[in-house]
C-alpha cells in the first residue's frame, strides 16, 4: 500500500471514529484507538476541512450540521425515496428549505439515472420552500435544535405551549424519535421527560423554543421505539391495554376501505349484504375520530361504546347546525 491509500484510509479511521463519538475526541485518543503517534493524527486533521473542529477542551468533533454523507441509490430506491418526497411535500404544511435542499440533491444526482423521477423530485422540493406556504421560523429552529439534540444524544430544554390553555411551560427532555403525523400535518418528539421521569410525546409546533443542553443520555437498553406505536392510530400511545375498536362499513365504500390497510392489528371480515366488518387493536381510540368522521354515514362504530357515543354526540351537535 502506498503512502496516500494509507493516508486515505487513516482519513476514513478517524471519521469513523469521530462520528462514533459525537462528544469528540483528543488527539491523544485518536492515536490510541488507532495505534498511531499523535503526529500522525495532527497531520491528517487538516485534511478534513470543514467537518471537524476543534473546542476548548482540544476535542475535535463531527460539524454534524456541515458535513456531507455520500450515498447512492438504484432505480427503484429512487422512487421509493420520490414516493417519501411527495409525502412530504402534500402533507406537510410549513415551509421547509431544509428538505427542499435535500430533494433538489437528489434530483442532481438521478439526473442521468432516471430524468422523469430526477424532475418530479424538484417538483416536490419547489413545494416545500415555495412562497405560499406557511413561514414558521420558530418551527424550523425548534426543529433544527430537536435534531442537533437528538444526533448528539444530548438533552434538551424546551419550551412548550399547552394546547388549550396557551400557558409555556420548560421541561428537560431527552429526545428518542422524531415522528411525522400525516393525519394532522405535523411533526412530533418522543422522549424522556423530566419531570415526571416518564416517556412523553410533544408536537413539535407547540415548542416555542429548544436549547441543546450539556448532558448527555443513554437510550435505555429496553427501549422499543417500534413497540412503543405499534397499536397506535397516528402518534398516541399508552401503557394500557389496546382497546378492539369494530366499525362496519357499507357496501358502497367496502371496496375502498378494503384496499388499503389502515393499521398493523386490523383484521376484516366481508359479510352477506357487501358491507365490511372492520376491527383493530388501538391504543387511544379518540385518535380515530377525524379519520371516522371522514366517512361520514357509511360507517358505524360498533365498539367502544365509549367512541360509539362520542360519535352519536357529535351527530347531535352537527343536526343542531343545519337546522337552525
Amino acid at each position: 500500500m502506498n503512502r496516500s491509500e494509507n493516508k486515505a484510509g487513516r482519513l476514513l479511521q478517524i471519521e469513523a471514529l469521530l462520528l462514533a463519538h459525537p462528544q469528540g475526541m483528543t488527539q491523544a485518543e485518536l492515536a490510541r484507538r488507532l495505534g498511531v503517534n499523535r503526529s500522525t493524527i495532527h497531520r491528517c486533521l487538516p485534511d478534513l476541512p470543514g467537518v471537524v473542529y476543534v473546542d476548548e477542551q482540544l476535542r475535535w468533533r463531527i460539524d454534524r450540521d456541515a458535513y456531507l454523507v455520500q450515498v447512492r441509490f438504484n432505480l427503484h430506491e429512487a422512487l421509493a425515496l420520490h414516493l417519501a418526497a411527495r409525502l412530504l411535500a402534500q402533507r406537510m404544511e410549513r415551509q421547509n428549505p431544509n428538505a427542499a435542499a435535500a430533494m433538489r440533491k437528489l434530483s442532481l444526482a438521478l439526473d442521468r439515472l432516471a430524468p422523469r423521477i430526477s424532475q418530479q423530485m424538484r417538483l416536490s422540493a419547489d413545494m416545500m420552500d415555495d412562497e405560499s406556504r406557511l413561514q414558521d421560523p420558530v418551527y424550523l429552529g425548534v426543529l433544527a435544535e430537536i435534531t442537533r439534540g437528538w444526533a448528539a444524544q444530548r438533552k434538551l430544554r424546551i419550551f412548550h405551549r399547552h394546547a388549550e390553555s396557551g400557558r409555556i411551560r420548560d421541561y428537560v427532555l431527552a429526545p428518542y424519535f422524531i415522528e411525522p403525523n400525516a393525519i394532522g400535518q405535523s411533526t412530533y418528539v418522543i422522549g424522556w421527560r423530566e419531570p415526571p421521569g416518564a416517556v412523553r410525546t410533544f408536537k413539535i409546533e407547540r415548542i416555542e423554543r429548544a436549547e441543546v443542553l450539556d448532558e448527555a443520555y443513554e437510550l435505555p437498553p429496553d427501549l422499543d421505539l417500534a413497540g412503543l406505536l405499534k397499536n397506535a392510530w397516528g402518534i398516541w400511545f399508552t401503557e394500557r391495554d389496546p382497546v378492539e375498536v369494530a366499525l362496519c362499513f357499507s357496501q358502497g365504500v367496502a371496496r375502498r376501505v378494503g384496499e388499503t390497510r389502515w393499521h398493523p392489528s386490523e383484521r376484516v371480515l366481508e359479510l352477506d349484504d357487501g358491507s365490511l366488518l372492520w376491527r383493530a387493536q388501538v391504543a387511544e381510540p379518540q385518535e380515530m375520530l377525524p379519520w371516522i368522521r371522514g366517512w361520514g354515514a357509511d360507517v358505524e362504530v360498533l365498539e367502544p361504546e365509549s367512541l360509539r357515543l362520542s360519535i352519536a354526540a357529535e351527530i347531535e351537535r352537527m343536526r343542531g347546525l343545519y337546522q337552525r
